[in-house]
């Protein structure tokens, strides 16, 4: 038999990839149980938790079964617990007033979690008006029905300062209000909260993926936030909103969806010297679990196929509903 020396590929990047072993001692990104924060919702009353039905396998959780979950994500080896309070209805109003009452559901729910896993899991939360407005937007509305940009930095104020009461470490503002990140940045500061982080949600897009969430903290949302959050064709936008946060005092920051949104979140994570965090909202969590159940995917490969995804775009930390899952795995 002869052989044409030269025909064939010197180059053969395929011996890298011959055995599982191979593969994973070459890997480029890996995923870790600390590169990943779970989001969770309580709700206020609950008895049992309630299933939601555009997510499954995650939950409105009683006040103790969030304990729960948050010691079940710290033995996992998660980072952190974002959590977001679903108030009675009836305590909604145009103000939002449940969101910085002391004893608001959220502000509760933080002082629970404290008291179970202490500083051993990063307690983070939402802070935004608009699980506790009864017109379900953002911030306070003006006589015509638009957001008040300035009226509602004086809400967000508030709302930093009772949950930094209650012990949260990290308070991430996502209404998309300019000038938010300063104005609680010195909110925290002048009440003697200078260790309270603020994980600024700097590129957040008025997306169509956000549909489940709204199930999620029973939102009374009517019309759309498109005057306030990002247009999604736009990317110099998000630099620009990138700029203005860090110089007013962000810690880390945040893009907002996540796989949509890979190259804002490449561009965003080589441009900046503080920690990059990604959300994988509820919509990207819907499609994966609808295709699963309709046996179209492999539901495990294409969770950590997502996850290892929006790392190697450059996330140093990911909000994901999979967390605890992925982190019992890994």
């Amino acid at each position: 038999m002869s052989t044409t020396y030269g025909t064939f590929p010197g180059s053969r990047p395929r011996r890298l990839r011959t055995t599982p072993a191979m593969r994973r001692m070459v890997a480029e990104h890996r995923l870790h149980p600390a590169d990943l924060i779970l989001p969770a919702f309580v709700r206020e009353g609950a008895a049992e938790p309630v299933p939601i039905s555009a997510m499954p396998g995650v939950v409105q959780h009683t006040r103790d079964t969030l304990r729960k979950a948050a010691v079940e994500a710290r033995e996992a080896g998660v980072a952190g617990i974002m959590l977001f309070g679903v108030p009675e209805e009836a305590k909604k109003d145009a103000l939002g007033t449940a969101g910085t009452d002391p004893d608001g559901i959220l502000q509760v729910a933080i002082r629970d979690v404290k008291a179970e896993v202490g500083d051993e899991l990063v307690i983070m939360s939402d802070l935004c008006l608009d699980e506790y407005t009864d017109h379900g937007h953002c911030g306070v509305l003006d006589s015509e029905g638009r957001v008040d940009n300035d009226a509602t930095l004086e809400r967000y104020a508030e709302m930093a300062q009772v949950q930094a009461d209650a012990g949260v470490h990290v308070v991430g503002p996502s209404g998309m209000m300019d000038g938010q990140v300063g104005v609680i940045r010195d909110a925290l500061d002048q009440t003697g909260h200078e260790d309270v982080t603020v994980l600024a949600y700097t590129a957040k897009y008025a997306s169509a993926f956000y549909g489940p969430f709204r199930e999620a903290v029973g939102s009374s949302l009517q019309g759309d936030r498109k005057t306030y959050q990002q247009d999604p064709a736009n990317l110099r936008e998000s630099m620009r909103e990138l700029a203005l946060d860090l110089a007013e005092g962000a810690d880390m920051v945040m893009v907002k969806p996540a796989l949509p949104y890979l190259d804002v979140l490449a561009k965003i994570a080589e441009s900046v010297d503080v920690p990059v965090a990604a959300y994988q909202i509820s919509g990207e969590y819907a499609m994966v679990e609808a295709a699963a159940a309709n046996g179209w995917i492999d539901r495990d490969r294409a969770i950590m196929e997502t996850l290892t995804g929006i790392k190697r775009a450059g996330a140093d930390m990911i909000l994901t509903y999979w967390a605890t899952e992925v982190a019992q795995q890994l």
